[in-house]
């Protein structure tokens, strides 16, 4: 079973890329501007198509994963993100495994940190 539908219960959409352009977001008007405003999603929200997505840098980072063979089989890892830091949690089954999903995590645009405090080896 891939990452994205283990950890978060879908498959890969036909779309999906690790480092999608984001779109923009229109804006409610401003009763004190005439014109809608848009705004730029931040790199850590946006998500496998590009959309806005809370959780879209661990998303993202789940789908790097997926396409790496050497990472398709760590199934007892999980991936969080707060903010901009992506968070890996879980049991490991090497150092060489945690430090190559390091920097695939650290690979991804959005990402300024990768905690791996709650990730064991063994």
């Amino acid at each position: 079973m891939g990452w994205l539908k283990r950890l978060f219960g879908m498959e890969k959409p036909q779309n999906a890329q690790v480092n999608p352009t984001a779109q923009s977001i229109a804006q409610a008007p401003n009763t004190n501007v005439a014109s809608t405003a848009t705004q730029s999603i931040p790199p850590e929200r946006v998500g496998l198509s590009g959309e806005y997505d809370q959780s879209g840098l661990a998303k993202r980072v789940a789908l790097a994963f997926d396409q790496d063979p050497q990472l398709d089989d760590v199934n007892t890892l999980w991936v969080a993100q707060t903010g901009s830091t992506v968070v890996l949690k879980g049991k490991v089954p090497s150092q060489e495994i945690l430090n190559k999903m390091v920097s695939v995590a650290r690979s991804v645009s959005g990402a300024t940190d990768v905690d791996t405090n709650q990730a064991t080896i063994g």
